[in-house]
Formats: C-alpha cells, structure tokens, sequence
C-alpha cells in the first residue's frame, strides 16, 4: 500500500512556545486542509530550536538544523509559514533558506538535487502590508533550492493598514483566507502525488 503523503509546517515566528502565534494558527489551518486530502502533518515552531546561522547541512555541536533536514527529507510537502516585520519575512525565516541552501550540493542517487520531487507552499501573516512580497522572495528561493511549487501555492492575511490587529485576534477566519487555504492543500496534494508517481529526470 502506498504510504500517505507527509507535510511539514516550519513555523518561522519570533515568538518561542507556548506563546500564541499567527503564523502558527495559519499554518495549522493549512495542516487541517492537507489532512482533509489524506496529508499527514507536522508543525516545528523554529525558533524552538537552536538554528545555528550558516550554509551548511550540519554547522555543527548543538546544531538542531540536522533533525529539521531530516523532517524536511521525509515530507512530501513543505510549508514555510512566516510574519511580517518591516515588510519582509522573519529573520528565522529568512535563516530557514539560507539553511536550506545546503541543499544545492546534496544529490539523489541518480545525481538529482534532494529536494526534487517536493512541493513548496507558504503562509504568511501580518499587520502591515508585504505579503506579496514575501511571497514572491520564498517562491524564488524554494524553487532555486529544487522545490516545486504548485497553482495559487501561497496563502496569505494582512490587516488594516495602521491598525494592530493580529490573525489570531480575529473571531473567525475570513472567506477569502479559508477558500485560499483550500486550494493551496488541494493543489499541493495533487502536485505531490503526481511527483511522487512520476519525478523529474535525473539527465
């Protein structure tokens, strides 16, 4: 039998656990609807971790980067997850790239880049404008890296432009964020299910 897919939500907030978190709360909505497709689901919260700054797989004693690679490896889908500071993503985030650009040097078997074969999604929040942005910035880096992305693959919520509200402040999930958590799983999941059935050449 075919094993399920598997998806991993990297939560890039600033907020350590157990504090509330917008990224965070999309996130796991994002989750519920890959679940509701027959993805089985993660959530690391990064900053959790001792990331250690740098571009290699392992920088070394301490280092927790080592088991997310590995968590990374063994998903099918990857969701990066990030708020919005000064119009641009986390720094942890932001880390969470440059991590993952060690993933260039590092091949398959048949010579492909290891994260051929994988699909990208994103999420991300915030009280200021940049979503858009963002967005665009996380595509280009997890497409470079070797993920695929899929068909309206970012989901994304700014509030009111001058005002403080946060995500996690709202009493219910807006329509337009629900619909568009919705597709991102439903495309994801049929993304990585043709991948997974059919891979990209390795020459």
């Amino acid at each position: 039998m075919t094993q399920p897919l598997k998806a991993l939500a990297l939560v890039c907030t600033l907020k350590p656990s157990p504090s509330p978190t917008s990224s965070g709360l999309i996130a796991q909505q994002v989750l519920d609807n890959l679940a509701e497709h027959g993805a089985t689901g993660e959530l690391v919260r990064v900053v959790d971790h001792d990331v250690k700054p740098g571009v290699e797989a392992d920088m070394g004693e301490g280092d927790a980067w080592p088991e997310i690679r590995r968590k990374i490896a063994a998903a099918d889908i990857l969701l990066i997850s990030t708020p919005t500071w000064v119009g641009h993503m986390s720094s942890v985030a932001q880390r969470v790239l440059e991590r993952l650009d060690a993933e260039l040097s590092e091949t398959d078997d048949e010579g492909r880049p290891s994260m051929f074969g994988k699909v990208a999604v994103t999420a991300v929040v915030g009280n200021e404008d940049g979503a858009h942005k963002i967005t665009a910035d996380l595509f280009q880096a997890l497409n470079d890296i070797g993920f695929t992305v899929p068909a309206q693959g970012g989901t994304y919520w700014n509030g009111e432009a001058m005002q403080g509200g946060d995500y996690n402040d709202l009493d219910e999930t807006p329509e337009a964020v629900e619909s568009t958590n919705a597709t991102l799983a439903r495309n994801a999941v049929h993304l990585a299910n043709l991948l997974r059935t059919s891979q990209y050449p390795a020459s």
